[in-house]
């Protein structure tokens, strides 16, 4: 199962009739270009989950290639992601491995 297919797998396990009129998964564009994710921990397992940062490429003594980069974070109870435009799926299996990790 891809990346995509395992979020929509997630996603339905939340749908408990309350869940998904409330909050809700966005993915995004940047004009950077890139890509922007949030999704809503809220009323799952994962609200009180803790998160370190990762991230790739954006620090201040990098030389940021403008394709190469994520920031990954969790804060406001949503995970939120920004990315170049080739890392989407990378994003979404940080997600998804912290999801899984104990």
């Amino acid at each position: 199962m891809n990346e995509l297919e395992q979020l929509q797998q997630w996603y339905f396990s939340q749908c408990d009739g309350d869940w998904e009129h409330e909050f809700s998964i966005t993915i995004n564009t940047l004009d950077n270009p890139g890509w922007r994710i949030e999704i809503d921990l809220d009323g799952t397992d994962l609200e009180q989950k803790s998160f370190s940062v990762l991230e790739k490429g954006t620090g201040k003594e990098s030389v940021m290639d403008s394709t190469d980069w994520f920031h990954c974070k969790v804060e406001n109870q949503k995970f939120m992601g920004a990315c170049g435009p080739f890392h989407l799926t990378t994003v979404l299996e940080i997600f998804l491995n912290w999801k899984m990790s104990s």
